[in-house]
């Protein structure tokens, strides 16, 4: 049995432990995240739905996805995360945009992957104010919606704020999914500059998008040159890259190491105290060294859409490597072995933060159909 043969029902099992009555949690298993994050349960959710033949998460992404429309903001935001199932107070959190591209994403899997268009007309609703919502972050009116900083995934670290890559992808990969021709067509010629010439997203010179862009005061542009793995690697898996785009990017993480010593560190190179992009506030969180948490270090989760990436550009034997990599960072565990855990350190080789993730072994998942496939599902 190899070591992806061997990964699979690991990772189901992980999903099972993460899949509660109420929805998918971030984490499964003791100590784990007891409460429902949008991004993290429809990434888990995407990555099971297209491994399932039985249909043993249907009904759990069913609920999860009803469960965050439940909680859809008046002005039509999905929320971060549902916290109404542990002993903390309950709360339902928002200021995040990645959560809505998310949940919309979620949904269109679930139609294509369970031939099930009931659940997805009864959510036509929430999908129109969710689309609504996220055109009015739009604030500069050029197609493309904006964030504020610390309103992603990456939370607090690294500062970020405007046309940010991993945003854009997304946005750009629901557009397509969901027919929105003229506003897809729009977002391509905005990041290309054609529309604006400060808003030109790919630097040629390095071989991938930046991080992100907002204004140019006469020269002095608001960005930073940082490699934002996922967000790259989401622009590859949408098609947001073109094909050159998508080759640069690869052959960038290959140079550099991003994917060494496993798939795939979360951003290049890590960001030290003296660095321009330093802000006093890093101090205070996980990613404040190098290689640690958000500052470089390894997500399997990432890594599993490098996997999905490398199919993407046809780039099949790497892609192969890279999946059997990826099982062996989710096998390496804290305490014991198939803990699809949170992060790895890259120089210690150490599995760290919470055990059993939805989103590390759902990743695994997505990256191994594709593989199998020769595409990517529902993506092409």
């Amino acid at each position: 049995m190899t070591i992806v043969e061997e990964a699979i029902p690991r990772a189901k099992e992980t999903l099972m432990f993460c899949s509660t009555p109420d929805g998918m949690f971030a984490s499964g298993g003791k100590g784990g995240y007891d409460s429902v994050f949008a991004r993290d349960s429809m990434i888990g959710l995407i990555g099971a739905s297209c491994y399932d033949w039985k249909h043993e998460f249907k009904i759990q992404f069913a609920t999860t996805l009803n469960l965050l429309a439940r909680h859809q903001s008046k002005h039509g935001q999905i929320p971060n995360c549902v916290d109404l199932f542990s002993d903390r107070p309950d709360q339902v959190t928002f200021a995040t945009i990645d959560s809505s591209l998310w949940y919309l994403l979620g949904l269109q899997f679930y139609r294509y992957n369970y031939k099930d268009r009931r659940l997805f007309s009864r959510h036509r609703k929430r999908v129109k104010k969710t689309f609504a919502w996220l055109g009015c972050q739009d604030a500069g009116e050029d197609g493309l919606p904006e964030q504020l900083p610390t309103s992603d995934w990456q939370d607090a670290f690294p500062h970020k704020y405007g046309h940010t890559i991993n945003t854009i992808a997304l946005y750009y990969a629901n557009l397509r999914l969901y027919g929105k021709e003229a506003e897809r067509q729009g977002v391509m010629e905005a990041i290309s500059g054609r529309t604006q010439s400060k808003i030109l997203m790919f630097n040629k010179k390095k071989g991938y998008f930046y991080p992100w862009v907002w204004k140019n005061h006469d020269g002095d542009i608001e960005q930073e040159q940082w490699f934002d793995s996922l967000g790259n690697l989401l622009a590859v898996c949408s098609g947001l890259a073109t094909p050159s785009q998508a080759n640069t990017i690869l052959d960038f993480v290959k140079s550099r190491g991003v994917a060494k010593p496993y798939p795939v560190r979360a951003i290049y190179p890590p960001i030290k105290r003296k660095d321009r992009e330093w802000h006093s506030y890093f101090g205070k969180c996980l990613a404040k060294k190098p290689h640690w948490y958000l500052n470089g270090g390894i997500w399997p989760y990432i890594g599993g859409f490098y996997v999905a990436s490398l199919v993407k550009a046809g780039r099949f034997e790497e892609a192969r490597k890279q999946l059997s990599l990826l099982a062996e960072v989710n096998k390496l565990g804290a305490e014991k072995q198939w803990e699809f855990n949170e992060w790895v350190h890259p120089i210690k080789k150490k599995a760290m933060g919470s055990p059993y993730h939805a989103w590390s072994a759902g990743s695994f998942l997505f990256a191994l159909t594709s593989l199998e496939l020769k595409q990517l599902p529902l993506l092409g």
